[in-house]
């Protein structure tokens, strides 16, 4: 396997590590006790201090992008069972203490607009007939306040947001049924241009936005509907920020200081972001991550064919398509490594540094990036390590938990608040 550069085996804190150092650290702490009559005070506190909720359980857990319907759609993939594939599942949710997460509505940019817009409610649908399944679990989430329902009925709330301006068709009145139907954040382009807004992934990176395009984020104002700038090239996203009259987000970004991809925000967009209000989602791609991971592009190239020949085969078979791909996937994980979980926490401790932790969020990209998830954060269980890792940064509880979802339900409130005022 090549390692990534900068990786280092010792650094990783695993979950399992840590659960044994905090089971040692407690039968130690209950050893003393117990020879230590006296300390019987003492006692009586760490007791009360252990009943009081963990930052975990006392806070609001909310990722803002998994790609987690294109397994429902194309697999019927079940969220009630545990499954050794994916990253996303109603038990992992569980294990992960997750309050909410934003399902992302995805067609791919190759599809004509008309296909796309077609595409984007056969997935709602398939969302909203999933969560319906798993009423024990789940609630279709559509306002902010949704989200602490849930976490006070323990559920979770399953809100949708649509990836690709495309899906609309150039079409406000699409834009207002999608939003009917449930969605909540629209992402304003894909990897592509759009008619009316630039994309970070074109190669005509100076496009903005049109007439048109600022009539779409006016109306996603008007609707209570956030506006994501994650994929839009960087004119666009100085132009929406021009246009808004709400807080915008950035569902899935990281720093381009410390990768230098186009899909990454700069310094300058990111305080103007908090300045706005907003929250940059922190994503967990290793490229967004780590410039240096796309050496690595070479020792997978014949799995990129491989991967074209899989969709040719199976192009009418959508179910097989996904498991074939999937193994090319875990494939190119084994050569190749995961990005050290250090990496990630530096984009974290980045953007708080320049937007302040305020303005900072999770948005992981789960289910959407081929597996290529940080060492230590390979699927939603794992933000127990999260908060340690962040905690070894010296991150206090209280940023720790805006982190994990104060800040956005901060932005969703706003947003809601905005489409009334």
């Amino acid at each position: 396997m090549l390692e990534p550069p900068g990786y280092n085996q010792a650094t990783m804190l695993t979950r399992r590590r840590f659960g044994a150092a905090t089971l040692g650290a407690a039968s130690s702490l209950f050893s003393q006790s117990a020879c230590s009559p006296e300390e019987s005070a003492d006692t009586r506190t760490a007791d009360s201090e252990a009943s009081q909720p963990s930052l975990l359980e006392a806070s609001i857990v909310l990722d803002l992008h998994c790609d987690t319907p294109m397994l429902i759609t194309d697999e019927g993939y079940d969220l009630g069972q545990r499954h050794d594939y994916g990253e996303v599942d109603i038990p992992r949710m569980r294990e992960g203490g997750i309050s909410g997460v934003f399902f992302s509505i995805y067609m791919p940019v190759s599809q004509s607009a008309a296909s796309a817009k077609q595409r984007s409610f056969e997935i709602i649908e398939a969302v909203v007939a999933e969560v319906g399944r798993h009423p024990g679990d789940l609630i279709l989430g559509r306002r902010s306040e949704d989200i602490r329902r849930a976490k006070q009925e323990n559920k979770i709330a399953i809100f949708m947001g649509l990836e690709g301006g495309h899906a609309i068709d150039s079409d406000l009145d699409v834009l207002r049924s999608q939003f009917q139907k449930g969605v909540r954040y629209m992402t304003l382009t894909h990897s592509s241009n759009t008619p009316w807004a630039g994309s970070s992934g074109d190669e005509d990176r100076s496009k903005g936005l049109t007439e048109f395009g600022r009539e779409v984020v006016q109306e996603m104002n008007r609707l209570g509907m956030m506006v994501d700038i994650s994929h839009v090239s960087d004119q666009t996203f100085f132009d929406t920020l021009e246009t808004a009259k709400a807080p915008l987000v950035a569902s899935h970004s990281s720093c381009r200081a410390l990768s230098s991809h186009p899909r990454n925000m700069t310094d300058e967009m990111i305080e103007a972001l908090a300045k706005n209000g907003g929250v940059i989602h922190i994503n967990f791609y290793n490229e967004f991550l780590d410039a240096r991971h796309r050496v690595y592009a070479p020792a997978y190239e014949d799995l990129s064919e491989k991967a074209a020949e899989v969709r040719k085969t199976f192009a009418d078979d959508s179910k097989q398509r996904s498991i074939e791909l999937r193994k090319l996937d875990l494939e190119r994980v084994a050569r190749t490594g995961r990005v050290p979980f250090e990496r990630l926490l530096d984009h974290f401790e980045h953007a708080a540094k320049v937007a302040g932790p305020d303005h900072v969020g999770l948005g992981s990209d789960f289910d959407g990036v081929s597996a290529q998830t940080p060492e230590g954060m390979e699927d939603i269980s794992k933000v127990p390590h999260l908060i340690e890792g962040l905690r070894a940064r010296r991150f206090s509880d209280d940023d720790i938990s805006k982190i994990l979802g104060g800040n956005t339900l901060r932005v969703m409130k706003a947003v809601e608040q905005a489409a009334h005022a």
